[in-house]
């Protein structure tokens, strides 16, 4: 009996022991899986990346070319696709004198943005006081404005910056700018072009619906006029109700926004702006480079 009893613990303890390294195996193997995927998602994402940074780069080579180059891209927003390697890529520029630029563009454009982007009247000469406060000289509040008392009573640690903005995201941090507004503004606004007005035939929609006094209906028919005339390689056509708010386009700063998507889903946008130098060995300089935002999948895709 006492040996039958000792085989009975023993059967139990190896039972045991399977059990027990059955379930480290199991573990094991599970992250092994994991690892794996997660090494191959890594993989993925830096191919993803390196794509876009390469469509960056060759939108800036064809952009580079000579403009009697039938084959010359330009920077007047069309988006361009194309596959590679599997990845599919699509790539726009557009130049930056078509943005409104919140460091040298007049009051009533701003205010004008502001309102097409969902903003009160009053919340329009809010915001517009408080931006101009942040990027002037002084530390005189205008009458809907805020300096670093408000700043402070309000809990923010931080104060304006009295200084041009160095960039858009800087927007965020302007005392009252609901996230709403600055979202739907942001693609609109530089801090690049350095141009007191916009470039209409590089306009996109929002800018021009900035425009005090336009409605939708004018604005659409000029978009649609005006890809018109570059499908037949001619020169826009001007936008009569935006000539007290027009510059002359540059082609000196050149946003581009190049997106990757990989087979496996992988997906990388790269945002830059590039600003010519006028160096025969070096015609670009970055002035920006970022990670975007990826745009919606559609069923076209």
């Amino acid at each position: 009996m006492r040996c039958d009893r000792e085989r009975g613990v023993a059967l139990v303890i190896v039972l045991w022991a399977v059990m027990l390294l059955a379930v480290i195996a199991g573990n094991f193997v599970f992250a092994m899986r994991t690892e794996t995927l997660v090494t191959r998602n890594a993989v993925s994402a830096a191919h993803a990346e390196a794509t876009a940074n390469g469509a960056v780069h060759r939108a800036l080579y064809e952009f580079l070319k000579p403009a009697a180059d039938p084959g010359t891209w330009k920077a007047d927003g069309r988006e361009r696709q194309w596959e590679q390697n599997g990845a599919k890529i699509r790539v726009v520029m557009m130049d930056e004198s078509g943005k409104i630029d919140i460091n040298t563009n007049s009051d009533e454009l701003l205010r004008g943005l502001l309102i097409s982007a969902g903003a009160s009247d009053e919340k329009a000469a809010q915001l517009l006081d408080a931006i101009l406060d942040w990027r002037d000289t002084d530390s005189l509040p205008r009458p809907n404005g805020a300096e670093s008392e408000a700043y402070q009573a309000a809990g923010l640690k931080h104060e304006p910056a009295n200084a041009p903005f160095d960039a858009v995201e800087q927007l965020q941090q302007v005392l009252g700018m609901p996230p709403e507004i600055y979202l739907h503004i942001a693609p609109l606004i530089t801090t690049h072009s350095r141009q007191p007005g916009i470039e209409m035939s590089a306009a996109p929609r929002g800018v021009l619906m900035a425009i005090p006094g336009v409605d939708p209906a004018q604005v659409d028919a000029y978009i649609e006029q005006r890809n018109q005339s570059l499908a037949d390689g001619l020169p826009p056509l001007p936008f009569p109700a935006g000539a007290g708010f027009m510059s002359a386009a540059t082609n000196s700063v050149i946003n581009i926004r190049a997106e990757a998507r990989m087979p496996d889903g992988a997906v990388f946008v790269r945002e830059a702006v590039a600003r010519r130098s006028g160096e025969a060995k070096r015609p670009i300089a970055f002035v920006s480079w970022k990670e975007g935002r990826p745009a919606p999948v559609t069923e076209s895709r």
